[in-house]
């Protein structure tokens, strides 16, 4: 090889490396935003915290464990929004009767629907891409 062969070849080397790197810089990384929370939601918040439902229940994983992960409570099969309503309405022999009023109730119900759109628990194995990232959106099933 003569050297203005190997200037080609790492000049190219560069080039690709450089076209690479905006990519990543600007959409490589982009990772799915959140709305933000409506004043339901943070009222449903602050009364979740009021009544320190984390003393028994999980938010992803974390929190008291007399009581069921409430992560993803809303969009789990044979569950949902009515599902978590009925038992913040009524207790259960575990967990007592605030006697919330209909307001309150809607507002824990959006706040659960909030926590279920911002992620999922127990994670799932993610799907790696060829180049080293996650890709959000794909995961293993590894159940």
């Amino acid at each position: 090889m003569t050297p203005s062969y190997k200037r080609v070849i790492f000049g190219s080397f560069c080039a690709v490396f450089a076209v690479y790197s905006a990519y990543v810089w600007t959409a490589g990384t982009d990772i799915p935003q959140n709305r933000s929370p409506g004043h339901q939601v943070k009222a449903g918040l602050a009364l979740f915290q009021e009544k320190n439902c984390i003393a028994c229940h999980q938010l992803y994983g974390l929190g008291g464990h007399m009581g069921p992960d409430l992560t993803n409570v809303v969009s789990a099969e044979g569950k949902g929004p009515d599902y978590a309503r009925t038992f913040i309405e009524n207790g259960t022999s575990k967990m007592p009767n605030f006697n919330f009023n209909e307001t309150q109730v809607a507002a824990l119900v959006q706040f659960l629907g909030f926590v279920d759109s911002s992620g999922t628990y127990p994670p799932k194995n993610p799907e790696i891409t060829w180049y080293g990232t996650v890709a959000y959106g794909a995961s293993k099933n590894t159940e």
